[in-house]
């Protein structure tokens, strides 16, 4: 049910601002007449997202939903369910952002409208497939199959960031051996052939200047880090610095492989999902186009939307974008001609579910080599340009 915001004047002449909720403003209008209000203003209020305190985990929404699903099931009334939940749940945020659901579904309005006030707690994915399945009588199977998309997409978040734990902490490892080197070791062995005065070659002249330069110019370094950090991220805050990066990563070599098929994987269960559920199609690609992670896929997604306002296809845009593989390209096509769109690209998803999965074992059997490699050209070649004055003074000494 709407809310209207209004202005009115006592009997005693006093001004009154607060909300009225009503099917209409005709209605909103009747019911303060009959509070004897003189009214000066009544306009739609717009439902304004609520601050929650705390976070609220993927988790925590997937088994919310799931008991959600299970209650209604069981022939719980709304209200009761919410309650039931808003009492057992361990997150004190989900908590306090479920009292407030129950609160306004009390008031009048839908359990999408509800939830669509804490877009931190429930997700425009979620709002609308809520709405969908409160048109259609069928909550229970919706909230079900969101459980399900939550779980499978969550799942397929961890795997990508999974795959890029281990550089990371490689050369994280790496970076600081190489910095406790240059900044304290070096400088020892630097001294010591100082005092010798002989002449160094030139591996050990590079290691004791870069050593020399990260003593004198430490803030410098430090000022470029910052410095190229704040740039990428202020580059990225851009819709061309957007597109740019992410068109970029996905021409990284193994590592763009396993972005493609994780976005694939992503655009085609969240779309499957979504139009399985009653919402249309153009709203099914707004929100998945949204929620898609990448710009490149979303400027592919939303320009097929266009497409289709135009009364073309799906394909034939997302063929164009050269993000998609042909092989989704033609199963997309086959499911719009056969009217199973939706069943066609939950098969697609659960293809490319598996393709991760292949594709970040590649990229992890691919990166350990490369890296122990790394750590043995940067710290051994270090190590090895320290003595080999070492050396030329044992010959020489010979």
């Amino acid at each position: 049910m709407p809310t209207f915001a209004y202005t009115a004047r006592t009997s005693n002449g006093e001004l009154k601002q607060a909300t009225i909720d009503a099917n209409n403003r005709d209605e909103a209008v009747n019911q303060l007449r009959r509070q004897r209000l003189t009214i000066v203003k009544v306009d739609e209020a717009k439902a304004t997202p609520k601050k929650i305190g705390g976070s609220v985990s993927m988790r925590d929404i997937v088994i919310f939903t799931r008991q959600f699903s299970t209650m209604i099931n069981a022939g719980l009334p709304l209200v009761q369910a919410l309650d039931i939940l808003a009492k057992q749940t361990e997150n004190k945020a989900l908590a306090g952002v479920v009292r407030e659901v129950v609160f306004d579904v009390e008031s009048g309005h839908t359990v999408a409208d509800a939830m669509r006030r804490h877009p931190k707690a429930f997700s425009e994915l979620y709002t609308n497939m809520v709405a969908a399945g409160e048109a259609g009588g069928i909550l229970d199977t919706i909230l079900n199959r969101l459980a399900v998309f939550m779980e499978k997409n969550d799942a397929l978040v961890r795997k990508v960031k999974g795959a890029m734990i281990y550089p990371t902490v490689i050369l994280c490892v790496a970076g600081l051996c190489v910095v406790i080197l240059l900044w304290k070791v070096i400088p020892v062995f630097a001294s010591m052939f100082g005092s010798v005065g002989m002449e160094l070659p030139l591996p050990t002249q590079i290691v004791i200047g870069l050593s020399g330069f990260v003593n004198g110019y430490w803030w410098l370094i430090l000022l470029a880090l910052g410095g190229t950090g704040f740039a990428i991220k202020q580059t990225y805050a851009t819709p061309g610095g957007q597109l740019a990066i992410d068109r970029f990563l996905l021409k990284v070599p193994v590592l763009g492989d396993v972005l493609r098929k994780s976005a694939v994987s992503r655009f085609t269960r969240t779309l499957g999902t979504l139009i399985s559920s009653g919402v249309s199609i153009l709203d099914g690609l707004e929100i998945t186009a949204k929620t898609s992670g990448n710009r490149v896929v979303q400027d592919a997604v939303l320009r097929s939307r266009a497409s289709i306002a135009g009364g073309d296809t799906i394909a034939q845009p997302l063929q164009k974008s050269e993000v998609f593989p042909p092989m989704v390209i033609s199963m997309i096509a086959v499911g719009e001609q056969t009217g199973g769109l939706d069943e066609m690209l939950t098969k697609i998803a659960d293809f490319y579910d598996d393709e991760v999965d292949a594709a970040v074992s590649a990229l992890l059997s691919l990166l350990e080599p490369v890296m122990i490699v790394f750590l043995g050209v940067v710290v051994g070649g270090m190590i090895v340009a320290m003595y080999l004055p070492i050396f030329d003074m044992v010959n020489a000494v010979k």
